[in-house]
């Protein structure tokens, strides 16, 4: 499969290194420009190449850059992808470490993912924001295993979903469906799957526990 990614710090760079394991056929970019990426490539196989190539003929594009960054992203960024692309959004809200405040998010109650996604013109499926990023590294099992990881995965989209899914499963995780994007809340930081390290009896019972106030530190 054909995938892009967009920023190459600790979740991008390492799913880099798993989907090129895995055969994947990656693209990374980042800010900086491929010159940076010179030996992420070398280590992993993958194709450096600017942001405004990234999605070219992609399946799935995963976007692993600060919120704050979103909205410097090319215009017409997903136009070359391939029909029917999955837009992974690995992103989180961090108004005090990182992001400031963010209007939509802060003034209009979005979510952080239907927010990015008004930002890319294009849906996105929220998966990987509450994963730790040697986890993707160390931590993937085969299926059936106990100790095999469940992520949660939220979007509106379910082709793209299911895609996004069948994808984790490769990378050696379980997944829950944890909804619609408007209920992705349930997985944004500071919430009891954050982080979480458990199965899908323990990722689901988490979700099912989360509450929709944000807690001071998480806004803005």
């Amino acid at each position: 499969m054909k995938i892009g990614i967009i920023g190459a710090g600790n979740i991008g760079g390492n799913l880099t290194r798993r989907l090129t394991a895995l055969g994947h056929d990656v693209s990374v970019a980042n800010s900086r420009g491929p010159h940076t990426l010179t030996a992420l490539a070398e280590e992993t196989g993958a194709t450096p190449v600017p942001v405004e190539e990234a999605a070219r003929g992609a399946e799935v594009v995963v976007v692993a850059i600060p919120l704050k960054a979103v909205p410097d992203l090319p215009s017409g960024l997903l136009d070359g992808a391939a029909e029917g692309v999955a837009v992974i959004d690995t992103g989180n809200y961090y108004p005090r470490q990182r992001d400031g405040r963010l209007a939509g998010i802060e003034d209009e109650g979005l979510t952080e993912s239907r927010w990015t996604e008004r930002q890319l013109g294009h849906p996105v499926v929220k998966a990987f924001n509450g994963t730790y990023a040697q986890d993707i590294l160390d931590r993937h099992r085969p299926e059936g295993d106990p100790e095999r990881i469940a992520l949660p995965v939220a979007g509106d989209d379910e082709a793209a979903k299911r895609k996004v899914r069948d994808l984790i499963g490769e990378l050696g995780f379980d997944t829950v469906d944890a909804g619609g994007l408007d209920d992705s809340w349930r997985q944004q930081p500071g919430t009891p799957v954050s982080g979480l390290r458990g199965g899908v009896e323990e990722v689901t019972k988490a979700l099912s526990e989360a509450s929709p106030e944000r807690t001071p530190d998480f806004r803005g």
